[in-house]
């Protein structure tokens, strides 16, 4: 079978695959028009301008569990005749699920204290003693709701240090003041939840819709932001509320019938200084991490300068002086009295142990570098942007599937080189092996979290979908792409490797590996350590992230310090005459993984309120995913900055 008819299976999977289960548009990009009621018919200007203002509903989270649940867990108002929207791959694997509400408003149309529904509860009933249970543990870990108007989240503005406001995308659903009368979460915001071993429920929410009327008057209006502050009323009668009365709480040890009325105002206010396209702005800029972003940049750029001019230092002067002497040695006598790195021109090609393992290690690493790069590329152009639900995740995982190719040519490519025959065996490890651990992982976690009842877990369908990308397009195309790696010839090396291995010298303590390895890791990691809090804080605290462009510097900066401070070290080794580079390559640079790991600890202990078992399991369960991918994308990067430099040096001395 030709190697073009192989790959048209494939290719037609994923097309039904896009069309069906990874099918999903860009939100965000497309503007809908508003227009009151009276002005939406048959003889409007705007034949798609509607009225009726929809808000979608989103899984709840908290920053003290990892843990996210649906909305309606929590026995909060719901419809359920109403089909719920789309979600793409990405927001399934987040765990998002967006669902329709109650709340509909309509354009301009202000309204006071309307009735969305009452939740009765009688706690000696099974049922009902669950769900209250479940909801007092919701306030109690500071879980919060997540809504959306017009693809845009609603916000909870306050203010913070320094007269600054911070605009929050999600609001708690109450709060709970202990035994001892400390307030905790959001209880601190108002004096009257004051009583001991209570619980306060917002039941209430005052929003705010700004809209801005297009300048020609005849595309009606677009929202531009959704603000509301959220309130807890007991109201005077709960069948006809009026927003009066005290809090409503909730006793910690009260039994017996509850009623829970839940109730909402809507205003509008015409904003003539935001416009459409920039409307997430003042989300974003309400986080003050600009400055400390360019202090990471700069912080990043005084290392790479640093090991930049060690070396152009190794390479103009002492390899150039190096070189210039070894080719000039005519006679035998001088060539006995060779010294240096070039004392093992005769082993440093010589195939390294484990060089299955290694090659396998290389081509999963390949994969993971070119989907990093093109993914935060495209997140660059704004493609991937936080109004785009999912679609960095999405992006990411095509991206990963589609480059089997690759994956499969690099490792088939070097363990010819190294000598192997096995090749069978090599392309079914390049295909599995990596990526078998990560999937290991991944359903590991998953069954945590279906036995929490947790919306994070994915359903079966989607689960199958991740298995038929896996095997019908990704393990193909790696076949594909070894196919190829191992018709062409093998890499040609510019000096003959001897056939006795030479014997390695006593080493000094700092060219030992294990050494040399820990230093090495250091600083890559440090060009990388800031950026590492807000992507952590991203994940874990639930924070949008947006900076790609720093991002992607970062990303630079980080494959430029891990091919220099390899190629540094691969230097001096070669000079203390020990030529096990490949794996030592590898590692030096794949040892940042185990900085991030202790990072990613420190994290844990320091920054996050996590708690429960379950909770702790998961996050480390996907740090170790996370590190797993770091170290093969780090290691890949040393490995092959390393092989330029070996390739290069020896290419241009003369060997007898």
């Amino acid at each position: 079978m030709s190697a073009r008819s192989a790959l048209r299976g494939p290719l037609l999977v994923l097309w039904f695959l896009s069309q069906g289960v990874l099918g999903f548009y860009l939100p965000g990009l497309a503007p809908v028009s508003f227009c009151e009621p009276a002005t939406v018919g048959e003889g409007n200007a705007v034949p798609d301008c509607k009225s009726t203002i929809e808000l979608f509903v989103n899984r709840l989270d908290s920053v003290e569990s990892v843990l996210p649940y649906e909305y309606t867990a929590f026995d909060f108002c719901a419809v359920e005749a109403e089909k719920r929207p789309s979600e793409n791959l990405g927001q399934v694997l987040f765990g998002e699920r967006i669902e329709p509400s109650p709340y509909k408003f309509t354009f301009k149309k202000t309204e006071k204290c309307q009735l969305v529904c009452n939740k009765k509860y009688n706690t000696n009933l099974p049922t009902d003693k669950t769900y209250m249970d479940f909801l007092k543990k919701g306030m109690l870990l500071n879980y919060q709701h997540h809504w959306i108007v017009d693809n845009m989240p609603v916000t909870w503005c306050y203010d913070v240090e320094d007269g600054q406001k911070f605009c929050n995308p999600g609001f708690p659903i109450g709060c709970y003041v202990t035994e001892g009368g400390q307030p905790k979460d959001a209880c601190v915001v108002n004096s009257d939840f004051s009583e001991k071993d209570t619980f306060y429920i917002f039941n209430h929410v005052d929003i705010t819709i700004h809209y801005h009327v297009v300048e020609t008057g005849e595309l009606g209006a677009r929202l531009v932001a959704a603000k509301m502050e959220p309130r807890s009323y007991k109201h005077t009668n709960a069948d006809a509320p009026d927003c009066q009365g005290g809090p409503m709480f909730i006793k910690n040890k009260d039994s017996g019938d509850m009623k829970i009325p839940y109730t909402y105002s809507i205003a509008f206010v015409e904003d003539k200084k935001i416009r459409w396209a920039s409307r997430w702005d003042y989300i974003l800029e309400s986080m003050p991490h600009t400055n400390i972003q360019w202090f990471s940049i700069m912080n990043s750029l005084v290392i790479v300068l640093f090991l930049s001019g060690m070396v152009a230092m190794i390479m103009l002067r002492t390899l150039h002086k190096d070189i210039a002497r070894y080719n000039q040695m005519d006679s035998v006598e001088d060539a006995q009295e060779e010294f240096g790195w070039k004392l093992v021109h005769g082993d440093v090609f010589r195939p390294p142990r484990k060089g299955m393992l290694l090659s396998v290690f290389l081509g999963s690493g390949t994969q993971i570098f070119i989907m990093t790069f093109v993914t935060l590329f495209f997140a660059c152009l704004g493609f991937l942007s936080p109004a785009n639900r999912g679609a960095l995740m999405t992006c990411a995982v095509v991206l990963w599937v589609l480059l089997g190719t690759p994956a499969g040519y690099v490792a088939a490519r070097f363990y010819k080189s190294f000598g192997g025959e096995k090749w069978k065996t090599n392309v079914l490890l390049t295909a599995f092996l990596c990526p078998g651990v990560v999937f290991a992982d991944f359903f590991l976690m998953n069954l945590i979290l279906w036995w929490e009842g947790s919306s994070a877990a994915m359903p079966f369908g989607t689960l199958v979908a991740i298995l038929a990308l896996w095997f019908c397009i990704s393990v193909p195309l790696t076949f594909i792409g070894a196919y190829f790696g191992f018709k062409r010839t093998g890499i040609e090396h510019p000096v003959r490797t001897n056939q006795i291995p030479r014997q390695i010298p006593e080493q000094s303590f700092y060219t030992k590996p294990l050494p040399g390895i820990v230093m090495g890791g250091i600083l890559p990691f440090g060009c990388i350590f800031i950026q590492l809090f807000f992507i952590l804080n991203s994940i874990w605290s639930h924070q949008m992230y947006y900076m790609f462009g720093f991002l992607f510097l970062v990303f630079i900066i980080l494959v430029i310090t891990c091919s220099e401070a390899t190629i540094l070290l691969c230097y001096f080794h070669l000079c203390a005459e020990d030529y096990h580079w490949q794996w030592r390559s590898f590692l030096t640079s794949g040892f940042t993984a185990v900085y991030f790991l202790v990072y990613a600890i420190h994290y844990f202990l320091s920054k996050l309120q996590i708690t429960g078992l379950a909770s702790t399991i998961l996050y480390f369960g996907y740090t170790m995913i996370m590190t797993l991918i770091f170290f093969l994308f780090t290691g890949t990067i040393g490995f092959f900055a390393c092989f330029w430099f070996v390739t290069k040096i020896y290419s241009v001395v003369k060997v007898d």
